[in-house]
């Protein structure tokens, strides 16, 4: 007798032509672009710290953090992250929808996923019409940590 197939939910966002999914139970909230105040002599991918309702939440620009040219398309949204360092922002350029996949569609990233996405990507399914990279929010984060000198 088989068992199902256990099944993940993603939130997913994109990045320009990117698409990015988290595990629906790493992510607080999402929203639009709230007011972010900038810190002085932070690294260029630490934009500034919001204020959640009264918690200071770092924003994390992650078209910097993956090297890609800054868009002035539309303002930048947030996926709010649960971390073992408390919550933290990730800057999107536009939130999708959630998505349930079955585990055994897991694939490891593929060679065509290269330079700093590949670093922070934990591997792939593949859907209807694109490739959904999976965000290991560890791996993210610790690339901010270091340059801030914390870890």
């Amino acid at each position: 007798m088989n068992s199902p197939a256990k099944k993940k939910q993603y939130c997913t966002f994109q990045l320009g032509n990117l698409d990015f999914g988290v595990e629906v139970l790493n992510v607080q909230e999402v929203m639009l672009q709230p007011t972010i105040t900038a810190v002085p002599l932070a690294p260029q991918v630490v934009r500034g710290l919001m204020n959640l309702r009264g918690q200071i939440v770092p924003s994390i620009d992650l078209r910097e953090r993956l090297g890609l040219p800054t868009s002035t398309e539309r303002l930048p949204m947030c996926v709010v992250l649960t971390s073992d360092d408390g919550p933290v922002s990730l800057l999107v350029d536009q939130i999708g929808d959630v998505v349930e996949i079955g585990e055994e569609a897991f694939e490891p990233t593929p060679a065509t996923v290269q330079g700093e996405t590949r670093k922070i990507v934990a591997g792939v399914y593949k859907l209807e019409n694109r490739l959904l990279l999976v965000l290991d929010v560890d791996r993210a984060l610790t690339f901010e940590l270091e340059v801030c000198g914390a870890a």
